[in-house]
């Protein structure tokens, strides 16, 4: 890394990218950033379902409104929990040579997210959600009580906002990966994370989607450069997705599983394929088949990520340990720090061209045929289906500095 270069990593997932990405950007400009590197989901995301448009096309979007390069979360931790998502990312972040990590949250306070975090790693909390759990309550509210337990009702309260439970879990994986990443983050301001209406200039990731499923109303919420690519990618019709298009196939593919085959996808525990293979041969919509399967202990978006793994193949057994490689999804001319750097001091491949893939070992091998499948399944979400393989037909995007 240069001497003197200040490299800032953020990991996103920019669905879309919106006036609150750009801040965060901005930000850590601000704050001395003199590179920043994205590592971003890819053509499916956290909360169980398709990206609004393709990970080419939102990685351009953050490269034209101010990151250096984006590199692609793989699956397994793209459509994961809070946890793995944070593994994932904040591995890759290392092996890029990134000093700081940038996030939004809440709070604005990383003194007490550190606190929080540090405490999430202590025998005392395993102790005591152990014993909130024995009571019968789900995952997210027995944590919240353990926390309330040891550290009081401010600490727990950290965990009731998704940015703060996300920067959290950033700093435990730096933690546990033993890796020197100097936190920084920023008040999040403007539309909560799940507002329907916009606040201050500003409008939540969930409400764009919904106004550009509408075709209206989102122009302003999306910073200039960022809006002409999404208007592009409409008038293609490479936007927006719409997993209804894909409901009967999504209910064929749970009608043909196994018990076994249930058993065997993430995030499966206490039993809960016995319930999902119950449910998928009653349910005829895929509204009924979630008011089947949905209790207090599973949330919404746990049960959409096994959905989504269901039809992808995706199973337990993909998402252990770490990313197996780094895939550089975008860069411009500032950027070429971050894969040179990777290339001499990280300790995985750097994907960058198709003959870059002859290099990868097996697991590595098998990474990107799963996210092939993940790019074939996107194409047929979108208005206007795109043919299969754009996984490795399509080249890395450039954007001239």
């Amino acid at each position: 890394m240069e001497p003197a270069s200040v490299p800032v990593g953020i990991i996103a997932e920019f669905n879309p990218f919106h006036r609150g990405h750009a801040a965060l950007i901005q930000a850590a400009r601000e704050n001395g950033a003199t590179h920043v590197a994205v590592v971003m989901s890819g053509d499916f995301v956290q909360r169980g379902a398709p990206a609004l448009l393709s990970k080419w096309s939102r990685a351009e979007m953050a490269l034209r409104c101010g990151a250096d390069a984006v590199f692609e979360l793989p699956l397994p931790w793209a459509m994961a929990g809070a946890e793995r998502f944070a593994l994932g990312g904040v591995f890759l972040l290392a092996q890029l040579g990134c000093r700081r990590i940038c996030f939004g949250s809440e709070c604005g306070d990383v003194r007490a997210l550190q606190e929080t975090a540090a405490l999430l790693l202590s025998p005392a909390f395993s102790a005591q959600l152990k014993l909130e759990l024995s009571r019968g309550t789900g995952f997210a509210a027995a944590r919240e009580a353990a926390v309330r337990a040891l550290a009081g009702p401010q600490a727990a309260a950290l965990l009731q906002t998704p940015n703060n439970t996300l920067g959290i879990e950033y700093l435990k994986a730096a933690q546990l990966l033993g890796v020197e990443l100097e936190p920084f983050t920023i008040t999040r301001f403007g539309a909560e994370h799940h507002d329907s209406a916009p606040r201050g200039g500003f409008a939540s990731a969930t409400a764009l989607r919904e106004w550009i499923q509408k075709g209206e109303g989102w122009e302003s919420f999306v910073p200039p450069e960022a809006a002409e690519i999404l208007k592009r990618e409409i008038a293609l019709g490479a936007c927006p997705t719409d997993p209804a298009r894909m409901e009967r196939a999504l209910l064929f593919r749970l009608r043909s599983m196994t018990l076994a085959e249930f058993a065997s996808l993430p995030d499966i525990s206490e039993g809960l394929e016995n319930r999902l293979f119950a449910a998928s041969r009653k349910a005829c919509t895929l509204d009924e088949w979630f008011s089947l399967v949905k209790t207090k202990r599973y949330s919404m978006a746990r049960l959409r990520r096994i959905l989504f793994s269901a039809l992808l193949g995706l199973t337990a057994g993909d998402a252990q340990g770490l990313p197996p490689y780094l895939r550089l999804l975008g860069l411009r001319d500032s950027g070429v720090l971050f894969p040179r750097q990777a290339k001499e001091t990280g300790n995985i491949p750097v994907l960058s061209h198709s003959s870059d893939l002859l290099h990868l070992d097996k697991r590595g091998r098998i990474m990107v045929e799963l996210e092939g499948k993940g790019s074939d399944l996107h194409a047929l979400f979108l208005p206007r289906p795109a043919p299969c393989g754009l996984n490795l037909s399509h080249g890395m995007v450039r954007v001239r500095s």
